[in-house]
């Protein structure tokens, strides 16, 4: 891709970048280019230049991304500084789709709002909304009134619940739509009660998850529950770190990948992996699991790009 060829910017548009710069699990080839807007208008004036043939990917914080070693054949966008704004007005937040999850849970709380799910969640706004991002039995459609997005033609819509189908970890939305904020109507808390118990979630989370190690979260999602079959009476039960530690593959390694040995669904990078061991180890783990329960276990991690 000819970066001469591509819209002029007030932004950055820098070519063959590293996409393990970017990603919490450290791996990844180039991306063709990777543009970071300076603002909306920037962003849409972009997009409305830019050939339709040309392919678009956004991305967050690379918080929940496997990018393959041979990187991706696209523009990749990523928002900033310019889209991480948050506000509180009449007991809605809108939040710039850079907004970390956890300064947005943060500052709802600060102002008597209970976004106390987000709070743990790695990641951004943006990220969470793509993802349906959900945390002790809340998820993001749980509290969401709208999104603004981009489309392709550089066109600002607004998108409702119906338009983006909330389902188990994804929604629905238009073809290289870039959503650009959200807007939550939270209920409300004491500030005071709310910020301790995001402290509790956060000690949890450290006692049974490994925060220190390069990961991208839980590897693959819960093989059974309402939200995960859609099916009526569904129960939580069935974990898909117990069906991984069933099968024998609590601590199992490829290459510089391993299964935790603290949580067995958390994919973790022990120091110099490939996306190739990364990606070959899950799947080794859903092929096994699969071979011992009969339980085919789903990725939650995106997988993008080419080996």
């Amino acid at each position: 891709m000819n970066i001469d060829r591509l819209p002029k910017v007030r932004g950055t548009l820098t070519p063959q970048k590293l996409l393990s710069e970017l990603t919490w699990l450290r791996v990844g080839g180039p991306a063709d280019v990777v543009f970071q807007p300076a603002d909306l208008d920037d962003l849409r004036d972009f997009l409305r230049a830019l050939p339709p043939e040309v392919p678009v990917f956004p991305m967050g914080v690379g918080s929940n991304l496997i990018v393959r070693d041979g990187g991706l054949r696209a523009v990749v966008i990523r928002l900033g500084r310019g889209f991480n704004g948050i506000e509180i007005v009449d007991d809605l937040v809108r939040a710039g789709a850079a907004a970390l999850d956890a300064h947005v849970a943060r500052k709802a709380a600060d102002a008597g709002l209970d976004l106390t799910f987000l709070r743990t969640i790695p990641g951004s706004i943006g990220g969470a909304l793509c993802m349906n991002a959900g945390c002790y039995g809340t998820y993001t459609a749980d509290h969401f009134v709208s999104a603004q997005a981009v489309l392709r033609d550089g066109s600002l819509v607004t998108l409702t619940a119906d338009q983006l189908n909330f389902q188990y970890r994804q929604t629905d939305r238009p073809e290289g739509a870039v959503i650009v904020s959200v807007r939550f109507a939270p209920p409300k808390g004491e500030p005071e009660e709310l910020h301790q118990r995001m402290a509790d979630q956060l000690r949890k989370r450290d006692e049974t998850q490994p925060t220190k190690d390069r990961s991208a979260g839980s590897t693959f999602r819960n093989p059974a529950g309402f939200s995960s079959t859609g099916l009526e009476g569904d129960v939580h039960d069935l974990k898909a770190w117990k069906v991984i530690d069933d099968a024998g593959l609590r601590g199992a390694t490829r290459g510089g990948a391993q299964m935790s040995p603290m949580h067995s669904n958390f994919l973790i990078n022990t120091g110099g992996a490939s996306a190739k061991d990364l990606e070959g180890l899950g799947e080794e783990v859903r092929k096994k699991v699969y071979e011992h329960s009969g339980i085919r276990l789903h990725w939650e991690i995106m997988r993008v790009g080419e080996p």
